[in-house]
């Protein structure tokens, strides 16, 4: 399973273009995508940042551990799932698209490739923040897949690269800046 996992999201962030002409022609089911790939990869996230606190720091400290993990799957999964949700109400909204919460949430978990990767590298390694310049490619996924997988013409390829490109690279960022706000114990 996590060489399928490791496999896909190599193939999704090096060949984009390849990659969502497979996974269109798949026809993944929506249940196998979530627990085959989201599910383990929320948790590979969680282990990271579980393990990023007792690698970086000198003392290892449970609680901060604890809260740091937490504030960590939250977002990452709250974003994905609310960014799903977003990417349906748009494509029904702006596109005039049939709504589609299966096709929005397998889009938004490939097109998050590279931000899940990039939050992994970072948890363990929190010294490489810099790295997330590279969540910028995130765009290029997307404009590949927008066409291949989510059928868009080319008028509205654009429109709806910048859209989809917004919500799944915000959504996360969004989400965890409203659990600091709320909760002033996961600022750390």
């Amino acid at each position: 399973m996590f060489r399928n996992i490791y496999k896909r999201l190599t193939e999704i962030i090096l060949r984009p273009g390849e990659t969502w002409d497979e996974i269109q022609q798949k026809e993944e089911k929506p249940e196998a995508f979530l627990t085959q790939f989201i599910y383990p990869l929320m948790g590979i996230i969680a282990l990271a940042a579980f393990l990023g606190v007792f690698f970086s720091r000198k003392e290892f400290d449970f609680e901060v551990a604890l809260k740091i993990t937490l504030r960590t799957v939250i977002s990452v999964t709250g974003g994905f799932f609310l960014a799903a949700f977003f990417l349906n109400e748009v494509w029904k909204g702006v596109f005039n698209q049939p709504k589609n919460i299966s096709s929005c949430r397998l889009f938004v978990g490939y097109a998050s490739a590279l931000i899940f990767v990039l939050n992994i590298v970072t948890a363990l390694l929190p010294e490489f923040f810099l790295l997330h310049i590279f969540v910028l490619y995130t765009v290029y996924i997307i404009w590949e897949g927008a066409a291949v997988y989510m059928k868009t013409g080319e008028d509205d390829r654009l429109k709806f690269t910048v859209i989809s490109s917004l919500i799944v690279i915000l959504t996360p960022l969004v989400i965890e800046q409203i659990l600091r706000m709320l909760m002033p114990g996961f600022r750390i």
